[in-house]
């Protein structure tokens, strides 16, 4: 008898969820309220020091090395070898990320990796 898919449960797709329409919303907010948003952006560019404008700045390096992308895309595919709910959370928060703040190619191909595995057999049992 072939071994059942991996499927998350009910409970654990409402988490899956939290986490990923959380992290979609923080990228937005980081987006759209500090990169985006001229009087915010050049305050931190001149060196204001505050929480937004240190998330600011470090959003702006990991974006230039394409780290959302890249953390993403290595979450999936060590999900898509051994399936875990803890992967899905990490790749979906990373995909998240990624497509909101423009590292689309990394995150994209994560996301497609992340449907391919939920055709993988669930692991075994021991």
């Amino acid at each position: 008898m072939p071994r059942p898919l991996f499927l998350p449960t009910a409970r654990q797709l409402n988490w899956l969820l939290v986490v990923a329409f959380l992290s979609l919303g923080e990228a937005t907010y980081l987006r759209y309220l500090a990169i985006d948003y001229s009087p915010v952006s050049l305050a931190c560019q001149a060196g204001l020091d505050t929480w937004l404008c240190g998330t600011f700045r470090l959003t702006i390096v990991l974006f230039n090395y394409e780290v959302f992308g890249g953390v993403a895309l290595a979450a999936a595919l060590l999900n898509l070898l051994r399936p875990s709910v803890v992967l899905v959370a990490v790749a979906l928060a990373a995909a998240a990320f990624g497509v909101a703040l423009h590292n689309a190619d990394l995150s994209a191909l994560a996301a497609g990796v992340l449907i391919l595995s939920l055709a993988r057999p669930a692991p075994a049992q021991e």
